[in-house]
């Protein structure tokens, strides 16, 4: 089968990015060894950036008649000192939202999929294929009972940070990170939503994040060591209210009344990297070309801002060269940032400047993704 492009997985980047090329026009294939509605590892936290692209998508609105709940506020918390952030109606959204990854996830595949996107799950990625110039035409990969193959232009991986796509085409790192948190998180109900909510002591980070169902995202995370000697002492969910109470004693005495409704995950930690975004006849997209650690939780946002730009590279018959320059324009400072915070050795005053810049450089991405211009649905 000819395609004009192929995405290998049909998560928030892959189905993101599909839904884009399909309603420009493009014919496409997505493929994921996973079933519909699978749950992932994520934060949740979307950014404003976020926010506006799936606004200006037309899937703001599901997402929230999904049971997102509405968020309208932020605290930073640094040490006994809170610090209270309304989040103002800009750029035509009024508040931000962290559905839990099997909805959202569902919702962008099932627009990608309106508007022509043929998805298939269940399905294992195996290699790429190569003309004889070396150049990337298609992908080879393990249907029901057999291999198969199928053919296009571009072959796009976006399956997360241990992409097979990136092994297989081989894609340098420009930029490894030097720090990496190990994180503990589960979901609580019996919360109010009080909005997104970060703690912060030496050497901890913590947060609740207000998600479907009533529920909070309640993490923390510190150094490998020190967690993984708490899990061993008493446990992961034992461990993960002792850090988070020390992380912040008023938040933590509430969530000892708040009962967890799921076994808490732990994230034993990963460096990031920035990998080069395109080859010949491949990009990346995603966690695939440009992992943080999730202290920072702005994973989801940079997935969308990169599906479209990738997108409009792709519809514009531009070099792939613009996507991958405007993608290191609009990461490189964030990526810095979160490896300074995930390092975990800062002062609080510290840390507060670096939290004032990383604001900046997000206003500065809000600002680039609202000059970008989605292409709308084809007509029937």
């Amino acid at each position: 089968m000819y395609y004009d492009a192929i995405i290998i997985g049909a998560r928030c980047a892959g189905a993101a990015t599909a839904l884009q090329l399909a309603r420009g026009g493009k014919r496409v294939l997505v493929l994921d060894r996973h079933q519909p509605g699978a749950d992932t590892m994520s934060t949740h936290a979307l950014m404003r950036g976020a926010v506006m692209q799936l606004d200006r998508w037309g899937l703001l609105e599901a997402v929230i008649a999904s049971g997102a709940p509405e968020i309208t506020c932020t605290r930073f918390a640094y040490g006994e000192e809170n610090i209270d952030v309304d989040i103002r109606p800009a750029y035509g959204t009024r508040a931000l939202v962290a559905p839990r990854r099997y909805v959202l996830d569902k919702i962008l595949a099932d627009a990608a999929q309106e508007a022509g996107a043929q998805i298939f799950y269940g399905t294992s990625f195996a290699d790429v294929l190569r003309d004889a110039q070396g150049r990337v035409t298609g992908v080879l990969y393990d249907g029901p009972g057999r291999r198969m193959q199928a053919y296009a232009p571009l072959v796009i991986g976006a399956d997360g940070r241990r992409s097979s796509v990136a092994r297989r085409v081989v894609a340098p790192v420009l930029q490894k990170a030097t720090h990496t948190t190990t994180c503990i998180y589960a979901y609580v109900k019996g919360l109010p939503n009080r909005g997104y909510q970060w703690f912060y002591q030496p050497g901890l980070g913590a947060g609740a994040i207000p998600t479907h169902d009533g529920a909070h995202c309640i993490f923390v995370a510190a150094r490998a060591d020190r967690l993984r000697a708490a899990i061993h002492e008493i446990g992961a969910e034992a461990a993960l209210r002792r850090f988070v109470s020390a992380t912040n004693p008023a938040f933590g005495a509430a969530l000892a009344d708040a009962p967890m409704v799921s076994k808490p995950v732990v994230f034993g930690g990963e460096y990031g990297f920035l990998r080069q975004a395109y080859g010949p006849g491949w990009a990346l997209v995603g966690d695939a070309g440009y992992f943080k650690d999730p202290l920072t939780a702005h994973g989801i946002t940079d997935a969308f801002r990169d599906a479209e730009l990738l997108s409009q590279a792709v519809l514009s018959g531009g070099s792939l060269e613009t996507y991958a320059q405007m993608r290191d324009a609009h990461s490189v400072e964030l990526f810095d940032l979160t490896n300074r915070i995930a390092a975990l050795d800062w002062g609080l005053g510290e840390l507060k400047e670096m939290h004032l810049k990383l604001n900046d450089v997000m206003k500065t991405e809000q600002s680039m993704i609202a000059g970008l211009h989605s292409p709308m649905p084809i007509a029937a």
